[in-house]
């Protein structure tokens, strides 16, 4: 991913709005890439200084890199959560396929034992 590619996704990103494949992506430049990283920063700095306005919130206590990376660490542990889910689906479908081969192997013995092969 360059980083005009990264910078155009930012704003999506803040406002959880990408699939689980360019998360990733976005994520892995912003883990290399510093310039891009500053660029997250300041984004999400003044969107969430826009929630606090429109909350009035105490803006003492509020810690918007924190909240960030935070974010950020949400966002990773959706991708794990996501590949898991992929990984147990193809186990499920291959175990599903599996049993039923086995049924019709199963079901083939029957009929071939009782002449009907």
């Amino acid at each position: 991913m360059t980083c005009k590619e990264a910078e155009g996704m930012v704003m999506a990103y803040i406002r959880h709005d990408m699939d689980v494949q360019q998360m990733e992506e976005f994520l892995e430049h912003i883990d290399q890439c510093e310039n891009c990283r500053e660029e997250l920063e300041i984004y999400y700095t003044v969107e969430a200084g826009i929630r606090q306005l429109d909350a009035d919130t105490d803006t003492d206590r509020y810690n918007i890199k924190g909240d960030m990376e935070a974010d950020i660490m949400a966002s990773r542990q959706h991708i794990y959560s996501m590949r898991f889910l992929c990984v147990l689906k193809y186990a499920a479908n291959t175990l599903i396929v599996m049993s039923l081969v086995v049924m019709l192997l199963l079901q083939a013995r029957i009929w071939w034992q009782t002449g009907i092969f």
